[in-house]
């Protein structure tokens, strides 16, 4: 992905440089993050500096998760493409609306995790595409490729070829100048693609991770090593799994983050389905919670098609390295709550 700015982004990626070079203000920012005021369902965010409007921009899958009387998990399908944006680096949030998008099939269709990414003057996405809407977990899912010129407005490139069953693409540029893609194969693995100039991907077939079944595969460098956080695939309570690598192609398994409640509104549930954005040396990470879920003593979810069990709301939070350890306190900026005592001595 395309989360580095200045230095690294000149040494390791070639792309253009950010304009906007200063962190989020973390220690401000509301939690939740961001609640979709229309169907109260964002997931999957992806980040991006938004040059012409000096702000940042979230894309992420606008779910209808208040809309009633829809069948099973049909809320989760219909879904656009939207946007929330930020003029103070992350402690005020407005929705901006839905990208447009033109539909390669005619008919009410659904756009899952988008990823972003700027390269020179040209803003690019990978989304997943489904035709239609399903009341089960299904249709023919397919990565989708687009580009733009001021990220609301968005060309169709392609349909990349080999990519049906697959979703949830993220993309990096490697020290070659080539590009480098990784995303869900229809049995929960991470495969990879590539781009030579970005008008057209090829898939390479290559399984990169396999140990657990898994969504969401998130690029990015830091700590002189490449990253790649998953979500895994899993109704227990399990949060994101990370891995290292050197060359962005072999990776070993470094550490789980986000799998326990934190203590912030909407923050109780595990972490899941993230964005990274690297700012200088720090590393702050972007992740959607389901807070509305109950688990069972096991871990494992109790299921329901309700408006609480499938409402979700986007947090962040920052990454530390920790002896060689990718570790996540979700809880380093939440307000303390003052106890009964405390609030009667005031």
């Amino acid at each position: 992905m395309k989360r580095i700015v200045y230095m690294l982004a000149v040494l390791f990626c070639g792309t253009s440089l950010f304009a906007q070079d200063k962190p989020f203000d973390i220690e401000h920012a509301p939690a939740p993050l961001f609640r979709c005021p229309i169907y109260d369902g964002p997931t999957d965010p992806t980040l991006e500096w938004n040059a012409e409007r000096q702000e940042w921009w979230m894309f992420y899958t606008q779910r209808r998760a208040n809309v009633p009387n829809l069948q099973e998990v049909a809320c989760v399908y219909g879904s656009k493409v939207g946007i929330a944006a930020t003029k103070n680096n992350g402690k005020n949030w407005y929705y901006v609306g839905t990208a447009n998008l033109p539909e390669p099939m005619q008919g009410q269709s659904t756009f899952w995790a988008p990823d972003v990414f700027k390269h020179k003057d040209t803003y690019y996405m990978i989304v997943t595409f489904i035709p239609g809407i399903h009341p089960f977990w299904g249709g023919d899912a397919r990565l989708v490729f687009y580009k733009s010129k001021d990220l609301m407005n968005w060309d169709l490139v392609e349909e990349i070829e080999g990519t049906h069953g697959c979703i949830d693409a993220s993309a990096f540029q490697m020290p070659d100048g080539t590009w480098k893609m990784w995303y869900k194969t229809p049995d929960s693995k991470t495969n990879t693609g590539v781009s030579k100039d970005l008008t057209t991907w090829k898939v390479t077939g290559k399984c990169e991770i396999d140990d657990v079944p898994h969504e969401g595969p998130i690029v990015f460098y830091w700590k002189n090593k490449y990253w790649n956080i998953i979500d895994e695939c899993n109704l227990g309570y399990v949060g994101l799994h990370c891995y290292e690598s050197d060359d962005a192609t072999n990776w070993t398994y470094n550490s789980t983050i986000l799998n326990k409640p934190g203590l912030r509104p909407d923050d109780f549930d595990q972490g899941r389905h993230c964005d990274v954005v690297v700012i200088g040396d720090r590393a702050f990470i972007f992740y959607f919670t389901h807070p509305g879920r109950t688990y069972k003593m096991d871990g494992m979810e109790v299921e329901e098609n309700t408006w609480n069990y499938h409402r979700a709301s986007i947090q962040i939070a920052e990454l530390e390295y920790v002896d060689g350890k990718i570790v996540c306190d979700r809880d380093k900026y939440a307000k303390k709550v003052p106890s009964p005592i405390e609030r009667k001595k005031k």
